[in-house]
């Protein structure tokens, strides 16, 4: 029973590994507005759903790369104020350099 939770285990570890590394290209339309949902599951709609597809489709956070680089001292990303001034600063900074 073991050595079949074991190859079960590993598989499951297998199956995510390879998940992980898929390639992560731009999203198609499409798949922007299949997950233009909110925290319920209910579809966005109006400016919430635009804002969301825009982003989802690379906006300008995404396109500075700011997006990615929003992580805290202790690893993890940040939230609320702090990541608003973050981004400001970060966007800010990316237009001055183009």
């Amino acid at each position: 029973m073991k050595k079949i939770f074991a190859a079960a285990l590993v598989a499951l570890f297998a199956i995510n590994l390879a998940h992980a590394q898929a390639p992560a290209a731009a999203p198609a339309a499409g798949s922007c507005e299949s997950k233009a949902v909110d925290k319920n599951g209910k579809p966005l709609a109006g400016a919430a759903k635009a804002s969301f597809i825009k982003k989802c489709e690379g906006g300008a956070a995404s396109a500075s790369g700011c997006e990615e680089k929003a992580i805290g001292k202790n690893g993890k990303p940040l939230a609320g104020a702090a990541k608003t001034t973050f981004m400001k600063k970060c966007e800010a900074d990316a237009a001055a350099a183009k």
